[in-house]
């Protein structure tokens, strides 16, 4: 029996293949045609080494219409006037810090600021405990170190050091994270702008395009507040909660339907009705005071953010296409909203279950929802 030919697969249909398997494309990759097409239509002024103006930037971030009728869809559900400021500062000298309480999009606007202004999102420090001076100034390749002596061929860049040797941004994730002996020595960088590399005697001179992008928050445990000295070469941008129920609807069902097509999810736009119900939840525990502002409510401990309301409905998705019949119910969306509420199980227990029987079982159209509630707590 012959089998039919098939070609070998050549390096660009590889990658191709390879990019099309990908869970979660970077920004510059998952948006590629809407920053080609901002490039092309872009005429206005662009500091150096930045791949869009700073008009095209914003317009990336908040979303708009093309000339040519090329929709821009937004990344960023909020007042205009943040990312204006934020974009701003990155064509300046200052730093950018982008400052609120956890689940507030610091990390996704902070991802596709990178992406647009340098086409790369990739030059990353993760902020944690453990991290280390060398990954933001620059390590050693110890067997080139041991066999030849300190030299440039033996030297690891950081993310940060390739940033200013390429005039790019490099990102920050979770500043206040860092140790705080870590953290200062960035000073001299976005101070002086450069980084020495005394072993060498040498040092890294920053060329223009470079910048960074730090994200923090001062709400979550295990944080270490930032030196007055290092604060100072920062602008920093406080992103704030959804303002309203209807912009945190918007937003959950944006994020719920782009991760759900990566997942191959049913889409979550005739799920609305609960997803309207997770957002209310949350705003309601996470402000203390129902909607109509009669009762008044305690908060549990978590933060019950945006990003956690989004995960929540992901998962009611998921529970709903393999387990159900594909349509969100408010049975997919109960336990996931009992885990997020209850962090602390002595605590946060008893502030949900008198949350169910005070204001769930007396609102009209959630008595499905409250049975389900009654179901995964009992």
């Amino acid at each position: 029996m012959t089998m039919p030919e098939t070609s070998a697969p050549t390096a660009e249909t590889a990658g191709e293949s390879v990019g099309a398997e990908v869970l979660r494309p970077h920004a510059e990759d998952a948006f590629a045609g809407e920053l080609a097409a901002l490039a092309a239509a872009d005429d206005r002024p662009r500091p150096a080494r930045w791949r869009l103006s700073p008009w095209a930037v914003a317009t990336y971030l908040l979303g708009g219409t093309l000339p040519d009728g090329t929709v821009i869809t937004p990344k960023y559900v909020g007042p205009r006037r943040i990312i204006e400021v934020a974009v701003t500062t990155l064509a300046t000298d200052r730093a950018l810090l982008l400052l609120g309480v956890p689940g507030t999009a610091k990390t996704w606007v902070s991802e596709h600021l990178a992406a647009a202004v340098s086409g790369d999102s990739t030059l990353l420090v993760q902020g944690t405990a453990g991290t280390p001076e060398e990954a933001i100034r620059y390590g050693w390749n110890y067997a080139q170190l041991l066999a030849h002596g300190p030299s440039r061929d033996a030297l690891v860049s950081s993310p940060v050091m390739r940033a200013m040797a390429e005039g790019m941004t490099a990102r920050i994730e979770e500043l206040t994270r860092i140790p705080a002996d870590v953290q200062d020595s960035l000073i001299t960088i976005l101070s002086e702008k450069t980084l020495p590399v005394p072993e060498l005697g040498q040092e890294i001179q920053a060329v223009r395009g470079f910048n960074v992008i730090a994200t923090a928050n001062d709400r979550d445990r295990g944080i270490n507040d930032l030196s007055s000295a290092l604060r100072r070469r920062f602008n920093t941008v406080v992103l704030p909660l959804p303002a309203t129920a209807e912009a945190e609807v918007d937003i959950v069902s944006r994020r719920v339907d782009q991760i759900g097509r990566s997942l191959d999810l049913p889409g979550g736009l005739e799920g609305i009705a609960e997803i309207r119900r997770v957002v209310t939840v949350f705003r309601e525990l996470r402000d203390g005071v129902t909607a109509d502002g009669r009762t008044k409510l305690k908060s549990p401990s978590g933060t019950l953010s945006t990003a956690e309301a989004i995960s929540v409905v992901t998962n009611g998705l998921a529970l709903a296409a393999h387990f159900g019949d594909g349509v969100l119910r408010p049975g997919d969306v109960a336990s996931g909203i009992l885990g997020a509420v209850v962090r602390d199980p002595a605590a946060d227990r008893v502030i949900w279950q008198e949350y169910v029987e005070t204001v769930v079982r007396e609102r009209d159209g959630w008595k499905d929802f409250y049975r389900a509630c009654r179901e995964v707590g009992a």
